[in-house]
């Protein structure tokens, strides 16, 4: 078994310069918690591959594609591959999503 104690592990250097820890990576899959104070925001990209989002903490903002809608706690967001998206907190607290790209890319994320 391995446990891992998310906020021990370090910030990865990101094009959004948020605070932005893998949490998961294996030949399959790669998994990101990204934390976003209030007022950051990602840059809009694009993944080669799908994605799916679940909030841990806070509400914010996600923008896939031309849909926008404002999500919170325990709610669960799909993505598909070569879609623009990108997550902003508008809140006056933290926002906490953690990221699941499956499987896991080949090609880097772009950004628009």
């Amino acid at each position: 078994m391995k446990i891992t104690d998310v906020s021990t592990l370090p910030v990865s250097p990101n094009p959004h310069h948020v605070d932005a820890r893998k949490v998961y990576e294996s030949p399959h899959a790669v998994a990101v918690v990204i934390t976003l104070k209030p007022g950051e925001a990602l840059k809009k990209h694009i993944t080669a591959v799908d994605v799916f989002f679940y909030v841990l903490e806070g509400i914010g903002c996600v923008e896939i594609g031309d849909e926008r809608t404002t999500v919170g706690k325990d709610m669960l967001v799909e993505s598909p591959a070569r879609i623009p998206h990108r997550w902003i907190n508008e809140s006056t607290g933290l926002f906490r999503v953690l990221v699941v790209k499956v499987p896991r890319p080949a090609e880097e994320t772009k950004l628009l």
